[in-house]
């Protein structure tokens, strides 16, 4: 269902959202790389056919999200770890990634644990590395203002406003809001 949604809430553009996210981030044959709030895994194995023989992770605080992202993967016959963790306590030693990627989920967190999230982006990214995150553009706590952002009708905070200095405080540097076509998700990339 959850895939259905996305789809249906992105005006069936989720495919080519997710396209653009890879386009920006990146990815290249033998990197190492990390999908934080990986839902179903949809991001994970698109990455995974970017790095071939390189290796990728998801992680997730839903067990239900990862069972499904899981069975996805063991159906595509992609090699791919996914783990149920939380972005404020990625289970990973530091410097371990070329890229982390993050899609849709940051809006989800109170601000507090956006800012230990992003911490621990920061630690578990190589010297050099990237991250990536695409969310919607404006932010709101309810499920109207999450419809109405879609929809580019929110007055909500707007999403680059408040995580581009949580990343520049995180120890990212080169902290930039990349703009695309997407109107209403925004695209930010830090290394």
């Amino acid at each position: 269902w959850y895939d259905l949604f996305s789809r249906v809430i992105s005006f069936g553009r989720d495919k080519a959202i997710r396209e653009k996210l890879i386009e920006l981030a990146a990815p290249a044959p033998g990197e190492k790389a990390l999908d934080v709030g990986c839902g179903t895994g949809t991001l994970a194995l698109a990455l995974k056919s970017s790095v071939g023989t390189g290796e990728v992770h998801g992680i997730d605080a839903s067990p239900e999200m990862v069972e499904v992202a899981k069975q996805k993967a063991a159906k595509a016959g992609s090699d791919i770890d996914f783990q149920v963790a939380l972005i404020e306590a990625i289970p990973f030693p530091d410097a371990t990634f070329d890229l982390v990627t993050s899609s849709l989920m940051l809006h989800h967190l109170p601000d507090d644990l956006k800012r230990t999230g992003l911490d621990e982006v920061r630690r578990v990214l190589k010297p050099g590395g990237r991250f990536i995150a695409m969310d919607v553009a404006t932010e709101s706590h309810s499920p109207l203002g999450h419809l109405l952002s879609i929809f580019d009708r929110s007055r909500g905070e707007s999403m680059v406003d408040k995580l581009m200095p949580m990343l520049k405080d995180a120890g990212l540097s080169d902290v930039e809001d990349i703009p695309t076509h997407h109107k209403n998700f925004a695209f930010l990339r830090a290394r």
